[in-house]
């Protein structure tokens, strides 16, 4: 019997891999990629990177213009993220199977979900580039809409998750709807949520930098503007301030998870 697991096991892999070595040889054939010059164009790629990509003394003095954006994008991302957490979790709450009023806005909630997590960033930063053109507004309800659809589904997992014996302590003693809610599922919920609730704002300074390029607003803006003027010394020490901003931010993340968990 264990035998023919492993057996099993083995003739799937080698079909998943046979798999994936034909559809690797069948895009490289339609998009005619030369994998040969691809490979012996790295060592001139990091030449080229550490000879020209890097900040000097004329690119130091743009520093305080370019944190003043990357402030404006940071302050952007998590006020996104925290009022779509708000919106997110009404909509979970109701779409939940531990706290939902009925299957029908359970449904609903999870049809609203599931639409909007499956829109990328950004794709929606291009749909409202035409109700809102370019400007922050665009970029801050890109935001929003992604984190929205994202937070639902993770809220709802999060609030189904939760202990079913509080909640049938509650209604034994004959309260509502709301005290339940409120005194037993978002308490014992709330951990959990608020870790949610950094994830993404860590991941939507990272979009920030994506969306800021297409709606012409943001850090992503500011290297897209220095890169394409061939200033790559600004555009490198923008690179360098965003990766910095991104780690401090994951370190106090990280910090605040193993307080509240």
């Amino acid at each position: 019997m264990q035998a023919d697991f492993f057996a099993k096991k083995r003739r799937n892999s080698f079909i998943y891999f046979a798999l994936l070595i034909f559809l690797t040889w069948g895009a490289i054939t339609v998009t005619e990629y030369d994998v040969i010059k691809g490979f012996t164009s790295i060592p001139k790629a990091v030449e080229w990177t550490f000879s020209n990509f890097y900040p000097n003394e004329k690119a130091m003095t743009k520093l305080p213009d370019i944190l003043k954006t990357l402030v404006e994008t940071v302050l952007v991302s998590i006020a996104a993220t925290t009022v779509a957490a708000l919106f997110a979790l009404l909509c979970a709450i109701l779409g939940s199977n531990t706290t939902g009023i009925n299957g029908i806005f359970s449904s609903f909630s999870r049809a609203v979900a599931a639409l909007f997590r499956n829109i990328d960033v950004a794709a929606w930063s291009m749909i409202l580039l035409f109700s809102f053109g370019q400007n922050v507004l665009t970029g801050y309800f890109a935001l929003f809409f992604g984190t929205f659809g994202f937070l639902t589904r993770a809220f709802m997992e999060s609030i189904d998750e939760v202990s079913q014996s509080s909640v049938e302590a509650l209604r034994a003693t004959g309260a509502g709807y709301f005290p339940i809610i409120f005194q037993s599922v978002i308490p014992a919920s709330m951990p959990q949520l608020l870790s949610w609730i950094l994830f993404m704002v860590e991941t939507n300074i990272r979009h920030a930098t994506l969306i800021g390029i297409l709606t012409g607003t943001g850090i992503g803006f500011l290297f897209s503007l220095y890169y394409k003027s061939l200033n790559y010394s600004s555009a490198s020490l923008v690179v360098i301030v965003i990766v910095a901003a991104i780690l401090i931010i994951e370190y106090i993340s990280n910090y605040v998870r193993r307080v509240i968990l």
